[in-house]
């Protein structure tokens, strides 16, 4: 079974950065859709920004000119660069393949947590 793993989350204040990876060695990633979701407590899992098979890129109104999903088709890797976090960006956030045909790749989930 194909492994999507996450790394880089933590625990920044608000107005800080960070940057997640998710990387699946065998994942050809240009094969497929590409994106990021996140769930906060209480909350239900939510779409955040993704890369269309086309290479559409698109975000969430929230996320808008804040964040930047990237990749590296060499090193399998997904990358979600997160600036200017605010309290609302808490949540896990997972990484997230799929493609027609495929049973879709998530990633194990990640804590951001930015403080108030």
């Amino acid at each position: 079974q194909v492994q999507f793993v996450e790394s880089g989350g933590g625990l920044v204040p608000p107005g800080g950065s960070l940057k997640l990876s998710c990387v699946a060695s065998e994942l050809s990633l240009g094969a497929y859709a590409v994106g990021w979701f996140r769930q906060a407590p209480g909350k239900e899992r939510e779409f955040v920004a993704a890369r269309r098979s086309a290479g559409s890129i698109y975000y969430t109104e929230s996320v808008r000119g804040r964040f930047t999903i990237s990749e590296d088709g060499a090193k399998h890797a997904l990358y979600l660069q997160m600036n200017n976090l605010k309290p609302e960006d808490t949540a896990v956030y997972y990484c997230n393949a799929d493609r027609p045909g495929s049973p879709g790749y998530w990633g194990q989930g990640i804590q951001v947590t930015v403080s108030s």
